[in-house]
């Protein structure tokens, strides 16, 4: 972990060898995380987790405003960058040139359609943009725990705030987020 922070610091200032030396050691974490967020995505989905990991990687270490206080800042970047990625893939397929205008018409009338986890995606990344507007402390945590896959404890070392705080914070998320979901729906 110790080397993790170290590396970091050095990649902050302008050592191109140390993100080789980065990746890795951050390769699993990030390609479990990768794993997880994928497995919520529609059946179909062509992203794959080794690609959605090397994306996001090249998006963090060639971003020229690059400052990351620790690992769990660093993971947390991460996510985001994860997470920045599949929103934006779902948006291109549901975008007119993708043939986004046309319904998906049943094979049979037993045919029972659930909703596309790209459109919740999109829906969620709105509404956590909402909150964000609101609570940008609470939106960070929601990042954290359902993107980064980080605990509760871990999410509020990563944010510097109490464990207390993290959960009256999710706690308040949470609902937030389903009354702004359930609004989008009706």
């Amino acid at each position: 972990m110790n080397d993790v922070t170290q590396i970091l610091s050095a990649i902050e200032h302008g050592d191109a060898k140390a993100a080789d030396q980065l990746f890795p050691l951050v390769y699993k974490a990030l390609r479990d995380l990768a794993a997880a967020k994928l497995a919520n995505e529609a059946p179909g989905q062509t992203l794959q987790a080794t690609a959605l990991v090397h994306e996001a990687y090249l998006k963090l270490v060639e971003s020229k405003a690059q400052h990351w206080n620790s690992r769990g800042h660093f993971f947390a970047a991460a996510a985001e960058a994860m997470r920045r990625i599949l929103v934006d893939q779902a948006r291109k397929k549901h975008s007119l040139k993708r043939g986004g205008d046309r319904a998906r018409q049943p094979l049979d009338e037993a045919t029972v359609m659930a909703p596309e986890v790209g459109e919740d995606l999109v829906a969620l990344d709105e509404a956590l943009e909402r909150l964000s507007a609101q609570d940008a402390e609470a939106a960070e945590l929601v990042k954290l725990r359902f993107f980064a896959g980080l605990t509760s404890a871990q999410a509020a070392a990563a944010l510097g705030i109490s464990p207390r705080t993290a959960d009256r914070a999710w706690t308040y998320a949470r609902v937030f987020l389903l009354a702004e979901l359930k609004k989008g729906r009706d």
